[in-house]
């Protein structure tokens, strides 16, 4: 069971989801904020989710965001590449966000064996803006197509960029 995404469609099984890609295309990563989506095989470590916004039903290990989550992306932290709990001094996201497109994030495991500092961080499958505006390197589809997905994942279940 793979899902496959290429600049215009993410692919799993019989179903076909229209995407958007980092803003530079798919490509080698050379570091952190390139905006490339990494081209390669990764598998989905877990989902994060919002759970006052989204039900998920799936068989990956699922965490429930709260405000103090973030995901680190500053190569000096050794919290590089990780989720992380707010505050902090090292530049990071908020996973928590107003904009619904962190409602649910599958968590790839790009750069995180072992983690290179530099090499970017945080490539996430998360919703969609409403344009399918292209991201910083992060796969986006719409929220409804990512709660059918999340419902036929397995653990093994690889994903092909």
């Amino acid at each position: 069971m793979h899902i496959l995404i290429n600049k215009n469609y993410l692919t799993f099984n019989n179903y076909k989801a229209k995407c958007s890609i980092g803003k530079r295309g798919i490509g080698l990563k050379k570091k952190e904020g390139d905006l490339i989506t990494p081209k390669g095989k990764y598998k989905i470590k877990y989902i994060l989710y919002r759970k006052d916004r989204v039900k998920i039903r799936t068989k990956i290990k699922k965490i429930i965001i709260t405000r103090k989550m973030g995901w680190c992306d500053d190569p000096n932290s050794k919290q590089y590449n990780k989720l992380i709990k707010l505050p902090t001094a090292y530049k990071h996201e908020k996973l928590y966000k107003k904009e619904n497109i962190y409602d649910i994030i599958m968590v790839l495991n790009y750069n995180m064996n072992p983690i290179v500092k530099n090499k970017g961080s945080a490539i996430f499958i998360h919703v969609a803006k409403k344009n399918y505006k292209k991201t910083e390197g992060c796969v986006a589809v719409k929220k409804t197509h990512l709660l059918k997905i999340a419902k036929d994942l397995k653990r093994y279940t690889k994903v092909l960029i």
